[in-house]
C-alpha cells in the first residue's frame, strides 16, 4: 500500500486534488474531517478542549462551536498550538486505525489530506509528500468567494508555515492555479506514474 500525503495552505487547492483523486480511485482520508468527528464524538477531547478554552466555545447544546473555537485560536498562535496539542494525537490514532483496516483490505493507495501534515510531524509516516500550491491573490479571491473576511484570511495566513518550507519538504508541487481541467489532467498524470510505482512495489 503506497500512503501519499496532501498538504497545502488555506486556499491552495488540496480539497480539489484531493477529490480528483477519489474519483481516480485513491482512499483519501481527510485530518480535518475526522478532527470535526472527534470533536463531536470525544468528551475526553471536548472536555479539554472546555478546560482550556472556557465555556464560551460551547453551542447552546453544549457542543464544541468550531466557529467560535476558531475565533480564538486562528488570532493567537499559542492559542492554536494549544488546540493542535489536544486534538492532533487522537486524529493521528484515527488515521492509523484507518490505515490498519486499509491495509487489510489490501488497498493500493491512500492519500491523507492534512493542511498541518508537515508541522504536525505527519510527513515521516507517509511514502511520499504532494503539496498544492497558488499565488496569494488567487488564494486571497477563493477564500473571499467562500465568505470569509480578508481580515480572518490574512490572520489565517499568517499563522501558517511559508509555502517554500512546505515545497522543500515535500516531492512533488502542484500548480492549482489552472483551468479545472487542466488541473484534473495534471492530478490524473501523477496518478498513473503513482499506479506505476505502486505496481512495483
Amino acid at each position: 500500500m503506497k500512503i501519499i500525503g496532501l498538504t497545502g495552505g488555506i486556499g491552495s487547492g488540496k480539497s480539489t486534488v484531493a477529490g480528483f483523486l477519489t474519483e481516480l480511485g485513491a482512499v483519501v482520508l481527510d485530518s480535518d474531517k475526522i478532527g470535526h468527528e472527534i470533536l463531536e464524538t470525544d468528551a475526553e477531547v471536548r472536555q479539554e478542549i472546555v478546560d482550556n478554552f472556557g465555556r464560551q466555545v460551547l453551542d447552546r447544546k453544549g457542543r464544541i462551536d468550531r466557529k467560535k473555537l476558531a475565533d480564538i485560536v486562528f488570532k493567537d498562535r499559542q492559542s492554536l498550538i494549544k488546540l493542535n496539542l489536544i486534538t492532533h494525537p487522537p486524529i493521528y490514532r484515527r488515521i492509523q486505525s484507518i490505515l490498519d483496516d486499509c491495509r487489510q483490505q489490501k488497498t493500493e493507495v491512500v492519500v491523507i489530506e492534512a493542511p498541518l501534515l508537515i508541522e504536525a510531524g505527519w510527513a515521516t509516516c507517509v511514502d511520499e509528500t504532494w503539496v498544492t500550491i497558488a499565488p496569494r491573490e488567487v488564494i486571497i479571491e477563493r477564500l473571499e468567494k467562500r465568505g470569509m473576511t480578508k481580515e480572518d484570511i490574512e490572520s489565517r495566513i499568517r499563522l501558517q508555515i511559508l509555502p517554500e518550507d512546505r515545497m522543500k519538504a515535500a516531492k512533488l508541487t502542484i500548480d492549482t492555479n489552472v483551468s479545472l481541467e487542466g488541473l484534473k489532467k495534471a492530478v490524473t498524470d501523477l496518478w498513473h506514474k503513482t499506479a506505476v510505482d505502486t505496481n512495483r512495489c
